[in-house]
């Protein structure tokens, strides 16, 4: 298993590449066959697709979301802490709570971001140098609506044969409580965006989202700490 920290040892040494890094192939899915109308308020979607930190950057990143937060989700709440969750031996995945408005964004455009430039859905508990099933990639749910969304469009891209291999995303049968994780790991790409892992890693896939979806591109990003003082 090769840790964040390990990462950052061997990546510091290699940093002239940085820039090649800028940005990487995606294969970008079609949207769901079907969107649900807009509903009333605001909504969450809870994912889950490798490191926290560049799952939350992408969706910072979109309009319409208002909010994105990372954590863990999957597991007990005794659980949920950053050394507990990185030991690998608990049930709980990197998550993160995307709060957005669906009269700007639907649930279904939600999940196109994630499929393509938010992270691999092919890579089983793993994504890059990451592995361990607390980087699987799995969606929760928070509704009956959105559990269907999620299996009707895995489903869709499987038929599809979108990708070379087959998708490995988990949909979570019940709605899981989300625990939000601590205060240093809020915001972490936009405050570390010279750090050599979140450079080789997460910085590409906010690069492809402003790219493959810019209609959706938001300049600057929704951090935590600003969501929270317009609540």
């Amino acid at each position: 298993m090769m840790h964040r920290t390990v990462f950052l040892i061997a990546a510091a040494l290699a940093i002239a590449p940085l820039t090649a890094q800028a940005e990487s192939a995606v294969t970008i899915p079609p949207a769901p066959a079907e969107a649900p109308a807009p509903g009333v308020g605001l909504e969450t979607a809870v994912l889950a697709g490798g490191c926290f930190w560049g799952i939350q950057a992408v969706y910072q990143h979109v309009k319409g979301v208002t909010n994105a937060v990372s954590g863990y989700a999957g597991g007990a709440q005794k659980d949920a802490d950053y050394e507990t969750v990185s030991s690998g031996r608990t049930s709980h995945a990197e998550s993160v709570r995307v709060t957005f408005n669906p009269r700007e964004i639907s649930y279904g455009k939600i999940l196109q971001i994630y499929f393509s430039v938010a992270h691999d859905p092919t890579q089983l508990n793993r994504q890059g140098p990451d592995s361990g099933t607390q980087y699987r990639s799995e969606i929760f749910p928070q509704s009956e609506e959105q559990a269907k969304i999620a299996k009707d469009y895995i489903a869709q891209l499987d038929t599809a044969n979108v990708f070379k291999r087959p998708i490995v995303t988990k949909t979570h049968t019940m709605k899981a409580p989300f625990f939000t994780a601590e205060a240093y790991h809020q915001d972490y790409a936009f405050k570390h965006p010279y750090q050599p892992y979140i450079a080789f890693n997460d910085a590409p896939k906010v690069e492809n989202l402003k790219k493959t979806f810019p209609d959706l591109w938001r300049d600057q990003p929704i951090l935590v700490s600003q969501a929270e003082k317009g609540n």
